[in-house]
């Protein structure tokens, strides 16, 4: 096998990377286009999609972790010579089995949030926002499945093409209908519902045409595919589950004081995760190579993959830190000009700082774990980490403390620091029993 040097792995990298940042960053864009709108109708409709969108994220996450099994999954048996275009229409049954359960678990949270502490003011936004959202999770999950069978066959430039497409679309239409044009009113919260669920059945049913248009398909049932993908996706759906419960119970805890805290928690969440999508692109990336490498059993590519993805992902982080802590103001000033949010958002900025080199660790360590099948110390490390570190300390901080939002981000950033050590330890542990079958 040929030797490559530093920058080819770059360049392999980078060549599946880009696209996804492209689309990630777009399908982000998305959800900031929403939340922007919302801030300038007004700090209620702010406060009830943030409230709202927590919740359903709650509840979304667990499958699109499953779905996230596919493309690892797929680049494996790519690597091993198997025939991965007969899986096309188990993954989409697969995924619309898990469409139908979510958006039950949503309509059933509906008549929960009354009683759930929120000012009674948004209560009927948040439960709008929330029921129509619900029927959008078809569009949704068909997107989220489509574009990981296109990514296992290293397929990345036309469905991030469809995101970024959507993010002027989705602004279009959050405008129409948020504030009303022509015969269509203002709808104000639905309107915001109404745009996404819009936004999420065209990009969905875009790929499928793409699909269709690009390759042949036959009918095949295989249940060993199935179990395949809950036997990697359910540590990874419990996984990410327990990381955006996490994540999103700061802004349901914090709601419960005042709407304007889920309002500054979606505000600043919104940064990091555009921050975010840039290593997380590269985690995918680093998950379809090593993926590939370790079903050939190409050991010195998988190394190679990991520590130039990790590099990768921690520099741009690294940089990311030193833009959050120069700039805080004028980030939070992207989004609102209400005084209270930047009181509140702006010291919270400085701690994420922190969070965010450790974050851009471990979602690379998270992408080896997955290429090599390794992902139920991802489950294991986000639990502790998270429901035993993160959010005891954050709700004391916040509450017995009173340092509210900023509390909390402390709790997040002990949890990234947390994730890394237990993930580099199974990581050495499994190249350890690696270099001893090839020894035998």
């Amino acid at each position: 096998m040929a030797e490559h040097d530093f920058k080819y792995y770059v360049k392999e990298l980078l060549t599946i990377a880009a696209p996804i940042i492209m689309g990630n960053l777009g399908f982000i864009l998305i959800g900031i286009g929403d939340v922007v709108v919302a801030g300038r109708h007004s700090t209620d409709t702010f406060a009830a999609i943030s409230i709202a969108t927590a919740i359903i994220n709650c509840i979304l996450t667990f499958g699109i972790g499953l779905i996230a099994s596919i493309s690892p999954l797929l680049s494996n048996y790519r690597g091993e010579k198997k025939p991965i275009k007969r899986y096309f229409y188990p993954s989409i049954r697969f995924s619309m089995i898990l469409a139908v359960i979510n958006c039950i678990l949503i309509l059933a949270a509906i008549p929960v949030i009354p009683h759930m502490g929120f000012e009674q003011k948004l209560v009927p936004d948040i439960q709008n926002y929330m029921f129509i959202t619900a029927f959008s999770t078809f569009g949704a999950y068909l997107h989220a499945c489509l574009k990981e069978f296109l990514q296992a066959f290293e397929i990345v430039m036309f469905p991030n093409l469809v995101t970024i497409f959507c993010v002027f679309l989705n602004i279009a239409l959050n405008v129409i209908f948020v504030f009303g044009f022509g015969p269509i009113p203002s709808l104000g919260v639905i309107g915001l519902a109404i745009a996404s669920f819009l936004v999420r059945y065209f990009m969905g049913i875009a790929l499928l045409i793409y699909c269709f248009m690009n390759m042949k398909f036959s009918n095949y049932h295989e249940k060993g595919y199935y179990k395949a993908l809950l036997s990697i996706g359910m540590p990874i759906s419990l996984a990410v589950l327990v990381e955006f419960i996490a994540f999103n119970s700061v802004a349901i805890f914090m709601g419960r004081v005042s709407g304007v805290y889920a309002a500054a928690q979606n505000l600043v969440c919104s940064l990091t995760t555009v921050s975010f999508m840039i290593p997380f692109a590269i985690s995918n990336a680093i998950a379809v190579k090593v993926g590939f490498a370790n079903g050939a059993g190409q050991v010195e590519d998988l190394k190679k993959y990991s520590f130039v993805g990790v590099l990768l992902s921690v520099g741009f982080m690294f940089c990311s830190a030193l833009v959050f802590c120069s700039f805080p103001k004028f980030l939070v000033g992207l989004f609102t000009v209400d005084d209270v949010l930047f009181k509140i958002a702006v010291p919270v900025i400085y701690i994420i700082s922190i969070f965010q080199v450790f974050d851009g660790l471990q979602v690379a360590l998270a992408g080896i774990c997955k290429g090599v099948k390794q992902t139920d110390i991802v489950l294991l490390a986000n639990f502790l980490a998270y429901w035993c570190v993160s959010v005891p300390v954050g709700y004391i901080l916040a509450f017995k403390y009173n340092l509210k939002l900023i509390g909390f981000w402390i709790g997040l950033c002990c949890a990234a620091i947390i994730l890394c050590g237990i993930m580099i330890y199974k990581l050495k542990k499994f190249a350890d029993n690696t270099y001893k079958k090839q020894e035998l």
